[in-house]
């Protein structure tokens, strides 16, 4: 159920190192997180999952708009209220279902890398 558990991701994003004095400093930047509103980003919002943030909310619905279709989003925004419902089409044998799923792994393994 790990592709559920996509909202306890942490927020937080590794800040630059320090250097010797022999050395040079370097900065290290990092590209901003996608941002977007949308399904996904309001039900993990109103969810009770102690990681969620406006930040890792919007990442998600970011990745979701590159990655799913507006009825696939719809589906997943089940997953939040009724978990069980993820793992009854993860387990379903039906070709709609299994095909949602692989879409849906994709995205959250996606969001995992990018929202981290």
């Amino acid at each position: 159920m790990k592709n559920i558990l996509i909202l306890g991701l942490a927020g937080a994003l590794l800040s630059g190192c320090g250097s010797s004095s022999t050395q040079p400093r370097r900065t290290i930047s990092t590209a901003p997180l996608p941002f977007a509103s949308g399904p996904l980003s309001n039900a993990c919002l109103r969810s009770d999952r102690g990681a969620r943030s406006g930040k890792l909310c919007g990442c998600i619905q970011a990745v979701a708009n590159q990655t799913l279709t507006g009825s696939e989003q719809q589906r997943a925004v089940l997953f939040y209220t009724n978990p069980q419902q993820a793992q009854d089409i993860r387990q379903s044998k039906r070709a709609s279902d299994e095909h949602f799923w692989k879409t849906y792994s994709a995205y959250a393994e996606r969001a995992e890398r990018i929202c981290r």
